[in-house]
């Protein structure tokens, strides 16, 4: 009987066990899985690190504004060289590209049947000359009438003329700039015969040269002779050709509404070349107290432009999305016209990852436009 008693203890002993071991499971799992939502609340509230981005304040610079148009570039004087008479090429004296000076000879054409026909012509005039001065002397002693001399002396006239007509069909035939300049390719070879009319090679003065553009016509009372203008052209882009305004057309382009400028501009090392495009800056009145930004700090969409303000709040700094107005561009800073101060601190370098409101870490140990750590 004992025996049996001391069995079913330990049989309820045993069950026990088990309903505390199952009870520790099931607690157990359940606060496990508590556990693990408050951390993920925690990472969840926590949020992902502030972006690291740079800045820049706004700040007030002296502009002198300017009205931008585009245009070409044209020469101050071109022509194509041709020949005036019909005659074969007997030397050529220049070659494709060359610097000439006013007056060169370019080329010879054959004149030897002229020459002999101006001697032939020189001839006769010894002859006339001779036959009116006889004439002449029969008239004083009056033995003849004076028709004769007015005869004699118009027949030396006339070969007078066509001896002058004569060097000056030779004169011709060497062929020579009009002015000093620039040659451009050679499309003649000799023994070529040449028709009046027929090329030779162009001709172009590049020092100075024009640049030519347009404006509308709202800025017609802004503009004046003489005034300063800037020109950069694709070829050369950190170039900028300085000039003024040469001559202002008198009329306004009904189809454009706008009036044609030509300018001026030094081309002393010959760069500009005619029919290059070129980008015109005439420049107006400086202007002072123009609020500027990095151009790279603003972000331009459709419905406008807009950047990420700076505010510091309880020792965290986080961005406003804010939109602005700009105005022109100059040397890689833009004109804030309208929604920034003096002074606000905007973000320059990371803003394509913000959003509004996004908590920042500002890092601004290297300038990003020098591209070398600050000291």
């Amino acid at each position: 009987m004992q025996n049996i008693t001391q069995s079913g203890e330990e049989s309820l002993i045993k069950r026990l066990a088990v309903v505390l071991v199952f009870l520790a499971l099931v607690f157990g799992g359940v606060f496990g899985w508590k556990y693990l939502q408050m951390q993920r609340q925690s990472a969840a509230s926590t949020g992902p690190p502030p972006a690291v981005v740079s800045t820049r304040r706004v700040t007030s610079e002296r502009w002198q504004p300017a009205l931008e148009s585009i245009g070409s570039i044209t020469p101050t004087r071109g022509v194509v060289v041709s020949a005036e008479v019909p005659g074969i090429i007997r030397r050529i004296y220049f070659d494709s590209g060359q610097r000439v000076d006013e007056g060169e000879l370019l080329v010879e054409l054959d004149v030897e049947v002229d020459r002999a026909e101006l001697d032939a012509l020189q001839a006769d005039r010894r002859l006339a000359e001779i036959t009116r001065n006889r004439v002449a002397q029969i008239v004083s002693d009056n033995l003849g009438p004076r028709s004769e001399l007015d005869e004699a002396q118009a027949k030396l006239d006339r070969t007078d003329a066509e001896i002058a007509a004569k060097q000056a069909m030779i004169q011709k035939k060497s062929i020579r700039t009009p002015f000093a300049g620039e040659l451009g390719i050679r499309i003649i070879n000799p023994g070529q015969y040449l028709a009046p009319g027929d090329e030779i090679v162009q001709l172009v003065g590049l020092n100075p040269i024009y640049a030519e553009y347009s404006l509308p016509e709202r800025y017609l009372s802004e503009l004046d002779i003489g005034q300063s203008v800037s020109v950069t052209v694709q070829a050369y882009p950190d170039a900028v050709f300085e000039g003024s305004i040469y001559a202002i057309s008198p009329s306004i382009q009904t189809a454009s509404r706008s009036v044609r400028i030509r300018a001026l501009i030094d081309n002393r090392d010959r760069r500009l070349r005619p029919g290059m495009f070129a980008k015109v800056d005439t420049l107006l009145d400086e202007k002072d107290s123009v609020l500027t930004l990095p151009e790279r700090a603003v972000t331009y969409n459709p419905y406008g432009e807009s950047v990420f303000v700076v505010d510091e709040a309880d020792g965290m700094k986080t961005v406003a999305l804010t939109q602005i107005k700009t105005g022109q561009v100059q040397n890689g800073r833009v004109e804030i016209t309208s929604g920034l101060d003096e002074g606000a601190e905007v973000v320059s370098d990371g803003h394509n990852k913000l959003r509004n409101g996004q908590a920042i870490s500002v890092d601004n140990s290297v300038d990003p436009d020098a591209l070398t750590p600050r000291e």
